[in-house]
């Protein structure tokens, strides 16, 4: 009889710590499958923390499952036993039960239900859910970065340039890369990662096109993939790593502030960058190309060979190289010409037949320039370039609007000079006495 007893109140008693059961449309979730379950689904979610003992969620329990039948195969609906699993009642900042959290297209920002406690008002609130989902789809938005979709919200949202990283696709992608890749490792309840998460995309369409791809932004939910957290010992979150080849991983511990974030990467993408080319303006593809791919174009015209030689012409392609490794990391176009090769490009930068060497830096898309105004040297050079790369400094319009037409020249040999041979006049058939005979 004891024996009976003690069935019937360990029977009793589990009945009170299972508002749900498998034969419910409610689907359990637990720390173990809530990120394969919800994060990582394409479905809208409704989902309720509660206690067992709270008389609120036993009065909600018939109403939560009257809504999910009535949902089921539109809107996925589940419950967390928040006082069984308070890790994940804690990731999702529950203080109280129940709460119910709405799960839409980014999962990363699961909204408050403030709405009515009866099967009614759940459905119509997931109804209309589930109606800003679909728009949003239409639309061309969608969610996080652990959706795997890429967002084209506006105002710096737009994650389309951040690159999810799982465990799986980690190392083929960062580890031996000739990149430089900055890693978010992020949890998507975490409050910080939320605040980051707009400026990390933003910063990541902004590095993509001043490296040229060079520098990657990356996140990697370390929830989801733990093996990658435990590798580089992940204790909080956001946690941002450095990767570099064949160099361990480093901390980042800088600003949380796209411009912060830009500013590293730029710094970092600059010690790895090669120098900058300087080439010799051959033809119109070598300046078009140039122009067109930088947001500046630097433009030297040096003295003709024959008033420098080669040294001096080295000398001061040697200052601009110096400027060029100096601003490498404004990724600017760096070109040069002879004075008198391209006098029509010369004459559309108000430089025309005098004052060698001069410089120009030309912004291909306004068709703007600026002239140096001081000497051509590093200080001159540095003061002029340091002038413009914080927005200072005169600009006229390019003559004509456009860049005039450029020849075709032979590219300078990298040897002195050479006077033209004039051709030897041969007198002997002429005849003196006659001509001076006519002049006469």
């Amino acid at each position: 009889l004891l024996f009976i007893v003690g069935t019937v109140s360990c029977t009793l008693f589990l009945a009170v710590n299972a508002l749900y059961s498998a034969s419910d449309d409610v689907i359990e979730l637990t720390p173990t499958n809530f990120n394969k379950e919800v994060i990582q689904s394409e479905s809208l979610w409704l989902v309720e923390f509660y206690a067992p003992w709270c008389g609120h969620c036993q009065r909600l329990t018939p109403e939560w499952k009257k809504a999910a039948t009535a949902l089921k195969g539109v809107v996925k609906v589940g419950a967390v036993d928040a006082d069984k699993h308070q890790s994940l009642g804690g990731q999702y900042g529950v203080r109280g039960f129940p709460t119910i959290k709405i799960f839409g297209a980014n999962k990363n920002k699961a909204e408050d239900y403030q709405g009515g406690r009866t099967s009614d008002a759940i459905v119509d609130a997931a109804l209309s859910a589930l109606r800003s989902l679909v728009k949003e789809r239409l639309s061309g938005r969608s969610g996080g970065y652990s959706s795997g979709k890429q967002s084209r919200e506006s105002g710096g949202g737009d994650k389309k340039d951040v690159i999810e990283l799982t465990d799986d696709s980690f190392d083929k992608n960062v580890i031996n890369s000739d990149d430089v890749w900055m890693v978010e490792f992020y949890a998507p309840w975490c409050g910080h990662c939320k605040n980051l998460e707009p400026e990390w995309a933003a910063a990541a369409t902004e590095v993509k096109e001043q490296t040229k791809g060079k520098v990657k932004l990356a996140a990697v939910d370390a929830t989801v993939n733990q093996m990658l957290a435990s590798r580089y010992g992940i204790r909080g979150f956001p946690t941002i790593k450095i990767f570099q080849k064949g160099e361990d991983p480093v901390d980042y511990d800088g600003g949380r502030t796209r411009s912060d974030i830009i500013a590293r990467a730029l710094d970092l993408f600059s010690d790895n960058a090669p120098p900058p080319e300087l080439l010799e303006i051959i033809n119109e593809d070598v300046l078009k190309s140039t122009c067109d791919a930088h947001q500046l174009c630097i433009i030297s015209v040096l003295p003709h060979i024959l008033d420098t030689g080669a040294s001096g012409r080295n000398s001061y392609l040697d200052v601009m190289l110096k400027m060029a490794e100096k601003y490498k990391k404004k990724m600017w176009g760096w070109l040069w010409t002879e004075a008198g090769a391209q006098s029509d490009l010369e004459s559309s930068l108000g430089i025309g037949g005098f004052g060698y060497p001069a410089m120009a830096a030309v912004n291909a898309r306004k068709m703007k320039f600026a002239l140096l105004k001081g000497s051509f040297s590093e200080q001159g050079i540095n003061e002029f370039l340091r002038e413009l790369s914080v927005g200072r400094g005169s600009t006229a319009p390019v003559g004509g609007g456009a860049f005039p037409k450029i020849l075709s020249v032979e590219p300078w040999d990298g040897k002195d000079g050479e006077l033209p041979v004039e051709d030897d006049i041969d007198l002997s058939d002429v005849d003196l006495d006659d001509w001076d005979k006519d002049e006469l």
